[in-house]
């Protein structure tokens, strides 16, 4: 199982913040650092000193970390147009290597496209926005050098685009998908994803939804095991439960509720929860929630202690 760390800036980080995680996480061995992008701060907190943009922040890790893979879960389709989102990742596969997983979702939270006048349609729309986006990014990256790139649809049109630049990675860079959607996630997952990933949910939850993607994959022909099973969870591990208590404080929350919803308590418990979860829904990777972003003894911990038990 690979274990990556993932982090909510808009929460209150700056990048300097999520420079010190990521070469952390690096230094421990984790497999990736990847962030939300979200504008807008959610909850109680008061999210000073201000958002900061993802792939800004992915672009500058690219430069100041050597090994690990760096994505979003996920960028929202509402926020950029396909074709510059193509740029722009590309660009910033080109920075760090080959290092970039592209994780691309509809857009959900309404109060941050207010807040900073994005447009926010309604579910269909956006999921109809969100096939166009999947369907033009990757098919420019996959036009040959030297060819161009036309695309008529209900909501973007793009002709003889050059579709440069290219990514490092070819033919592209890995593209995640995920939520919780019963046909149209499971089929747009089966036909463009690398990487199915499921947002904080139990196994049961998980059970189904991956049942689902490879239904969608026999439909149409597709080996449903070319794609990596993966889940974002919330993580609060301590050696001892004062620690795990203080740590649950320290992100305002309830120690038995992170039992129940996350992965919460020391190294054994919680190598076995995720043991138990690898065993039923066959999952290859997971997307550690690390929500106090000065405590890099806790990064440094579960590298040591919770991911060589499940290597």
């Amino acid at each position: 199982m690979k274990f990556r760390i993932f982090t909510e800036p808009q929460q209150g980080a700056t990048y300097e913040d999520l420079l010190r995680v990521a070469r952390c996480a690096e230094d421990a061995g984790y497999d990736a650092f990847f962030r939300s992008d979200h504008y807008l701060k959610m909850g109680s907190v008061t999210g000073e000193p201000g958002p900061t943009d993802a792939w800004t922040t992915l672009a500058g890790l690219a430069r100041e970390t050597t090994r690990l893979r760096l994505g979003t879960l996920m960028t929202a389709a509402t926020f950029r147009y396909p074709g510059p989102l193509a740029v722009t990742v590309a660009q910033v596969d080109q920075m760090s290597g080959g290092r970039v997983e592209f994780g691309l979702g509809a857009g959900w939270y309404t109060e941050e496209h207010t807040a900073y006048g994005i447009p926010f349609p309604a579910t269909r729309e956006r999921f109809d926005r969100y096939a166009e986006q999947l369907e033009i990014i990757t098919g420019l990256w996959a036009t040959p050098v030297g060819q161009t790139y036309t695309f008529r649809g209900r909501h973007y049109e793009l002709v003889d685009a050059p579709a440069l630049p290219k990514p490092a990675q070819r033919p592209r860079p890995p593209v995640l998908v995920g939520g919780l959607g019963a046909k149209r996630t499971p089929a747009l997952a089966a036909r463009f994803a690398d990487e199915f990933n499921l947002p904080f949910v139990d196994v049961e939850t998980a059970v189904t939804q991956f049942d689902r993607v490879t239904a969608a994959c026999a439909e149409i022909g597709r080996d449903a095991t070319e794609i990596t099973r993966s889940a974002a969870l919330v993580v609060c591990v301590g050696r001892d439960e004062a620690e795990v208590a203080r740590r649950a404080g320290a992100i305002g929350r309830e120690v038995e509720e992170l039992r129940l919803n996350g992965l919460c308590g020391t190294p054994a418990e919680v190598a076995d929860k995720l043991g138990s979860y690898r065993e039923r829904t066959g999952l290859q990777r997971v997307y550690l929630q690390v929500l106090d972003l000065s405590d890099l003894d806790h990064v440094e911990l579960i590298a040591a202690e919770v991911a060589p038990q499940l290597g």
